[in-house]
C-alpha cells in the first residue's frame, strides 16, 4: 500500500477511502512511474482542470514524491489557464477548454513553466453540468509531454463525478506510465 501522510487521529487507510482513489493496481502503476521517473532523473508537473489537483495529490501521497514530482497547475476556468499555461485565448474561443488543442497546449506549457520534462494535463466535464450534444459528461481530453513529445487521446468516462474524476486520474497515470516505457 503507499505510504500516505495523514492528519493526525486519521488512518492511511481511512484517507485512501476518503478520496476513493487508490486501488492496489494504481498503488503499483505509481511505484513504477516513481521508479522510472527517478532513474531518468525526469521531474512531472501536471495541469489539471476538471479533476482540479486529485492527480497531484494521489502522486504526492507517494513517499518521496519530491524526487519526481515537480509541481501541479490546477487550472479550472479559462482564465487559469491562459494566465498560469499559457493557453492561447483564442484557442479555447475556437476549440473550447475541452479539446484536444487545449489539452496539448496545457501539458506543453505546464513543461514550459516548471522545471519538469514530463507532463500531465486534463481538461473535460466531469458533471453533472456543463455538457453539450458534441461533449457530453465524461469527456476527457488528455495529454502528456514527454521529453519533448506530445501524446494526447479522449476518453469517455461513465458515472457520477465523483467516478470520472477517478477515471480520469487512473487513465492518466497508467497512460503516463505506458508512454515512458
Amino acid at each position: 500500500m503507499l505510504e500516505l501522510d495523514a492528519p493526525d487521529g486519521q488512518s492511511q487507510s481511512s484517507r485512501r477511502e476518503l478520496f476513493g482513489l487508490t486501488s492496489e493496481s494504481l498503488e503499483n502503476t505509481l511505484r513504477d512511474l516513481a521508479s522510472t521517473l527517478t532513474t531518468r532523473r525526469l521531474m512531472l508537473a501536471t495541469a489539471e482542470s476538471c479533476t482540479g489537483g486529485l492527480i497531484s495529490a494521489t502522486c504526492t501521497d507517494l513517499a518521496g514524491s519530491s524526487a519526481w514530482f515537480e509541481r501541479g497547475f490546477v487550472t479550472y476556468s479559462n482564465a487559469a489557464k491562459t494566465d498560469l499555461l499559457g493557453v492561447p485565448g483564442l484557442l479555447l474561443l475556437r476549440h473550447g477548454a475541452v479539446s484536444e488543442p487545449v489539452a496539448r497546449a496545457m501539458a506543453s506549457g505546464a513543461v514550459l513553466r516548471s522545471q519538469a520534462q514530463v507532463s500531465i494535463a486534463v481538461t473535460g466535464i466531469a458533471g453533472p453540468g456543463g455538457a453539450s450534444a458534441d461533449k457530453p459528461v465524461g469527456t476527457v481530453w488528455f495529454a502528456w509531454q514527454v521529453e519533448g513529445a506530445l501524446h494526447s487521446e479522449v476518453q469517455h468516462f461513465h458515472g457520477d463525478r465523483a467516478a470520472v474524476r477517478h477515471a480520469t486520474v487512473r487513465h492518466a497515470i497508467h497512460r503516463l506510465n505506458t508512454l515512458l516505457r
